[in-house]
């Protein structure tokens, strides 16, 4: 088989050769795009899901669909330390610029120029060696209070304003969403929420973690009016099949129908586990189809791989404490897993474990589905934990 020609291509965010089970959330992107784009209302989409479903690939397509029918685009990742107002900026200063050169009539642009210059300032950030202008005079009274949550609104007001005279459409694409404090998504939630309002030609499409629809609510109570939350999981096995054998058959060689059906129910249906052993039995056979025997033998290659690539990253950030607390949701089975049945599968009283429950679901290890129950974020981290850590004891 010729290493050259494998289709898969297994990485953070990098697209799979074959989009498969996706097309109702594609659907979604594209009405939303095209309503917005028609002046009429529509909710923006928040994609959530746990690591490895493919948020970030999704994230790249639609901003593709997005360019293709002629809006101006950002696509920004939110992390820890880094303020949702430094990661902004920079962008919207690119794409004021980029309004303010586009043919028409009318200095929209330059007031959003001058409504960003007042945002910086006003929120003393520092963002780099940001220059709004030195033509270009901030707006007194617009988005310089210093308070995100009314500041951000009139901002965006200011950007959605200046794309509308111009005729063009602005979205605006975030991944790892759930990396923002309280404050900076209310301020998001309160911005798009005067989008709708007015109808301006500006759209939020985000990806986070399971915890997302939560947090959004508790931020503000109306947000799943204005959001749209869908659920990016594991594929169906119908589709998890599809993923594997059109690429195979693309590149001219086959696999066998029990080879297929061994990687799907290893893998669970997700996309990035597909990817992974998709790329290493094509590696691995002689010649095609690729046999069962052969993905039996790739699965060693998998596992290791996975482990070292995939999983201790996240492993390795952990304290010794947060490590316990993971391997007994891993004693437990694979979940989601009772707090009370952590605590006793530790030994200890439930009430002693509330700070390193805090630090995992910051550090987006682990989520709560519903109260009073715990579930990790990665995909098969379970069978990970009880390999890493096989001789566990309280």
């Amino acid at each position: 088989m010729d290493r050259i020609r494998n289709p898969f291509s297994p990485g953070a965010g990098s697209p799979p050769p074959e989009l498969a089970g996706r097309e109702n959330i594609l659907e979604q992107a594209r009405v939303l795009l095209g309503r917005v784009r028609a002046g009429r209302p529509e909710k923006s989409l928040l994609l959530t899901g746990l690591r490895g479903v493919g948020k970030t690939v999704l994230l790249n397509e639609i901003e593709r669909l997005a360019q293709g029918e002629g809006y101006r685009t950002i696509l920004v990742e939110a992390h820890e330390g880094k303020s949702l107002a430094v990661l902004l900026a920079p962008h919207l200063r690119r794409l004021l610029f980029e309004l303010d050169r586009l043919a028409g009539a009318g200095n929209k642009a330059r007031r959003g120029l001058a409504v960003l210059k007042s945002f910086v300032a006003a929120i003393r950030i520092k963002v780099g060696e940001i220059d709004i202008g030195v033509d270009i005079e901030p707006e007194a009274g617009s988005a310089d209070s210093g308070d995100l949550e009314v500041d951000l609104p009139s901002l965006f007001t200011a950007v959605a304003d200046a794309a509308e005279e111009r005729g063009v459409a602005v979205a605006i694409l975030i991944d790892e969403i759930q990396y923002f404090v309280a404050a900076e998504l209310s301020a998001l939630i309160m911005a798009m929420h005067k989008m709708q309002q007015r109808q301006l030609p500006l759209v939020l499409i985000g990806a986070g973690l399971p915890i997302l629809p939560g947090l959004a609510g508790e931020s503000k109570s109306y947000a799943e009016r204005l959001f749209s939350f869908p659920d990016v999981g594991p594929l169906s096995e119908a589709d998890a099949a599809k993923a594997i054998r059109e690429p195979i058959e693309e590149a001219g060689e086959s696999i066998a129908d029990d080879a297929l059906g061994e990687i799907c129910r290893l893998t669970k249906g997700y996309p990035y586990f597909l990817q992974e052993w998709g790329y290493q039995a094509w590696n691995h056979a002689q010649s095609s189809p690729i046999s069962l025997e052969v993905v039996r033998e790739t699965t060693d290659i998998v596992t290791t791989r996975l482990d070292e690539n995939f999983f201790r990253v996240r492993f390795d950030r952990l304290t010794p404490r947060e490590r316990q607390y993971l391997r007994a949701m891993a004693e437990l089975g694979g979940g989601p897993y009772r707090t009370g049945d952590i605590a006793d599968t530790l030994g200890v009283k439930i009430t002693t474990l509330g700070p390193v429950r805090a630090n995992l679901i910051k550090k987006g290890m682990v989520f709560s589905p519903s109260h009073g129950e715990m579930a990790f974020t990665v995909p098969l981290f379970d069978e990970f934990m009880r390999r890493a850590m096989p001789d566990f004891q309280t």
